[in-house]
């Protein structure tokens, strides 16, 4: 019999709308239970693409035994965490606050009044019924106990990510970035790349950062670094062989078996990271997985109103990555003669390389498309010898039972996919790329506003959830990326709109800081900043670091003044944790090493601008065009071909090709590396 689940059109939600356990949906509705009854509440919270999630599922609000108990005691709340973020943010830093953890499955017990005093991740079904049943029997007996720790609880909760109010300094320095990255490098694995530990997950903000860092200060070391573990995540099982795409981490700490959930906004931030990691040097590798990470987004998560879904499950007929793995003989048959160069070039073995599990998880070695080169390939045939390869595999896999698909439109995902796909445009400067990034950005504007405000995803028949900061900050982002790849202007000025409305909606003057909700938003026990970088850079890193860019673009000394108040509180905190901060770092590297803002005239400038991105150049803006009203094209207008370079509000003479204007931008570098 369905519970109240039944309606929502959250995939997850509907994932449990036949548990025994009498679900509700996050509403008034539950809420007004709660108190009417004074029952606890249970706030469970996960996502459809969760192993773990599902492990618990099964085991626990599957039991009737366990289901009784709840439907007894409590009133149990379900949650998406990816329909509501801001939910799943203030019970997360809850469980953090108790037990120095998180992660998903998160459930968390509350007083009828939403304040949590238990909580934790994935429970056995035994412990799981001990707890409900200990704190069932604690609510009825000592209830003051529970409203004492919920009172210091929540202040812990509302303390969190709050700063001071600091003063701006003056300039920052070389000393301090070496502060950061001093303790920073000294995480990273030199055998396996990314960071010495396991499990293993990309980050790719953290490596846009040491990319950009090792760029501009003539660090080698760093750089070859990067590109170290960029070969290495490539090569693992963590990339889709295939089908092409990332999943979400690696179990172990050789980037070899995955968690198999394919997420949107890993594989929007990793087609930017490979392709500028491309621009910096060139990698035929890097180039292949750009190419076929959008082929898998265009193929299978991209719906007709051409925006992209959320999410691919990690599990298929109830066993995690069955659709994604392969035996030997099944690989021999597909493949015949071909089969003896394909099967050792990604680690094939009779009894399977994933021997948990006896089958096989595709990866290759750091050399083996060198050696396959060096047995006589020309590149362009080895490369047309993986596509045909990958393909009749493709087509033999597709046959095979799929994954369950999270058909969710998340704007602030989507909107990553916008920026990954228009900076695989300029810098492989393939034009479907752009033409995918403009459909996807038509569908941010159509589907995903409501009268005149941002939405979190589009509006369904159950509820209309207004944007959090990180939808209106990455779709900023995205926007002002697509007007440097086109110059139409139309972009910049909506994404001037959206920085406008989040700071009016989500700013407050008083704590200098932005916050995740806006301040008409649902009201919840605390109202949160998020300033620390995950794997998704924070939303208040970004929107600071959006407007940064339109206070240069647009002379608005309003925005500027706001993102250098913002950052100056954050920055003492960056040292401390320089993964965390990662997103804040490039803001500093901006900061230090200064921009390069690029003004391109004529009729010529799109092609020119098409020129000056075959240089990596990771600290520029570029504007555009015959005639505007921007400030720094206003007057250098016309049909003659002109470029100009401006740093600090000052601009060179006229130059008449791009090949001056690289030459200032490298002489402008080692000057700054000098000093």
């Amino acid at each position: 019999m369905a519970n109240k689940l039944a309606q929502e059109s959250s995939p997850y939600l509907q994932q449990h709308a036949s548990n025994p356990v009498h679900w509700m949906p996050w509403g008034e509705e539950a809420l007004a239970k709660a108190k009417q009854e004074n029952k606890l509440i249970i706030i469970s919270v996960g996502y459809s693409a969760c192993h773990w999630c599902h492990v618990m599922e099964r085991e626990s609000f599957e039991n009737d035994a366990i289901a009784k108990t709840m439907n007894e005691f409590y009133v149990s709340i379900k949650v998406d965490r990816e329909e509501r973020p801001d939910i799943d943010q203030i019970y997360m830093i809850a469980v953090q606050l108790m037990t120095n953890a998180g992660g998903w499955p998160l459930n968390c017990i509350c007083l009828p009044d939403g304040r949590p005093i238990y909580g934790g991740t994935y429970f056995k079904p035994k412990d799981w019924q001990n707890i409900l049943l200990q704190i069932a029997r604690m609510w009825e007996e000592t209830p003051e106990v529970a409203l004492d720790y919920a009172d210091r609880l929540t202040a812990g909760i509302r303390k969190a990510e709050r700063l001071p109010i600091r003063p701006v300094p003056e300039a920052y320095t070389k000393t301090d970035l070496h502060d950061i990255i001093t303790p920073w490098k000294a995480q990273f694995d030199t055998n396996e790349g990314g960071y010495d530990r396991a499990p293993k997950f990309p980050l790719p903000n953290n490596w846009l950062f040491f990319l950009r860092y090792g760029a501009l200060a003539g660090d080698t070391p760093i750089t070859d670094n990067v590109h170290f573990t960029l070969e290495k995540i490539a090569n693992g099982g963590i990339y889709d062989h295939i089908g092409g795409g990332f999943a979400r981490y690696s179990v172990d700490d050789r980037w070899h078996v995955p968690h198999f959930e394919k997420m949107l906004y890993d594989n929007g931030q990793l087609i930017s990271l490979y392709s500028e990691a491309y621009q910096q040097k060139p990698n035929p590798k890097y180039k292949r997985v750009v190419a076929e990470t959008i082929a898998w987004a265009q193929r299978e998560m991209l719906a007709e109103n051409n925006g992209f879904y959320a999410a691919l499950d990690a599990d298929s007929e109830g066993v995690e990555g069955k659709f994604y793995t392969f035996q030997h003989e099944e690989l021999k048959q597909v493949l015949g003669k071909e089969a003896p160069l394909f099967i050792p070039y990604f680690n094939i073995t009779e009894g399977g390389n994933w021997q948990e599990e006896q089958t096989n998880v595709l990866n290759c070695d750091m050399d083996a498309d060198a050696l396959a080169l060096s047995s006589g390939f020309s590149e362009t045939e080895w490369e047309d010898y993986l596509r045909d390869t990958k393909k009749k595999v493709l087509n033999y896999r597709e046959n095979r039972i799929r994954p369950g698909l999270d058909n969710k439109q998340l704007t602030t995902w989507n909107a990553l996919m916008v920026q990954g796909l228009t900076d695989a445009y300029r810098v492989f400067n393939e034009p479907a790329y752009l033409e995918q990034a403009l459909k996807t950005a038509h569908f941010i504007k159509e589907y995903a506003q409501a009268d005149d405000r941002l939405l979190h995803q589009p509006a369904d028949s159950n509820r209309k959830i207004l944007a959090f900061l990180d939808d209106y900050a990455f779709t900023a982002q995205a926007f002002i990326a697509l007007y440097e790849a086109t110059f139409d202007e139309s972009w910049l000025h909506q994404a001037d709109k959206l920085a406008t409305q989040a700071v009016a909606t989500f700013y407050d003057s008083e704590q200098q800081a932005f916050f995740y909700t806006a301040a008409d938003a649902e009201q919840l026990i605390a109202r949160k900043s998020e300033i620390m970088d995950n794997v998704i850079p924070s939303s208040s890193s970004t929107i600071v670091r959006v407007l940064y860019r339109l206070g240069e673009m647009l002379d608005k000394p309003d925005f500027t003044t706001l993102g250098d108040q913002v950052f100056a509180n954050v920055f003492p905190h960056i040292k401390q944790y320089g993964s965390a901060y990662s997103n804040w770092g490039i803001q500093l590297l901006e900061h230090i090493y200064g921009v390069n803002e690029i003004a391109l005239t004529g009729e010529q400038a799109l092609d020119w601008r098409t020129e000056v991105d075959k240089h990596y150049i990771p600290n520029k803006i570029t504007m555009g065009g015959t005639k505007s009203e921007l400030p720094l094209l206003k007057d250098k207008g016309g049909f003659d071909a002109k470029a100009y370079l401006c740093r600090n509000k000052t601009c060179s003479l006229p130059l008449g090709s791009v090949a001056e204007i690289i030459e200032l931008i490298n002489n402008n570098r080692d000057n700054t590396r000098v000093n």
